[in-house]
């Protein structure tokens, strides 16, 4: 499993499912919050996208879901990310395949 990377956004955005979803948008935000301790500190639920902004190691971080374009995660400042911004989305990205993969054989085992 190795989720890809994109700068469409003017950032490095890390697509995790880019056919997710609300299962998998939750998936995720479950491990983040359980795995890394993180907090959700504004939630924007849409009829077809939801954005939950998060702090990763004092970096601001968006947890995103469309409809149309799935499960992703990418700096909130967006165009304005710092390279730091970038690396750290990378960071997450590397601790979140290897979690999932790791749910994906536990499930196989069971």
């Amino acid at each position: 499993m190795s989720f890809p990377l994109r700068t469409t956004l003017g950032c490095t955005e890390v697509v995790i499912d880019d056919d997710g979803g609300l299962k998998r948008f939750y998936q995720v935000a479950d491990i983040l919050g359980h795995e890394l301790d993180i907090n959700f500190i504004r939630k924007e639920d849409d009829f077809d996208t939801i954005d939950w902004e998060f702090k990763f190691r004092g970096h601001n971080m968006t947890l995103h879901y469309n409809i149309y374009n799935g499960v992703s995660i990418f700096p909130t400042k967006t165009r304005d990310a710092l390279n730091k911004d970038n690396k750290a989305v990378v960071e997450l990205a590397s601790f979140l395949e290897n979690r999932m993969l790791i749910t994906e054989v536990q499930k196989k085992i069971a």
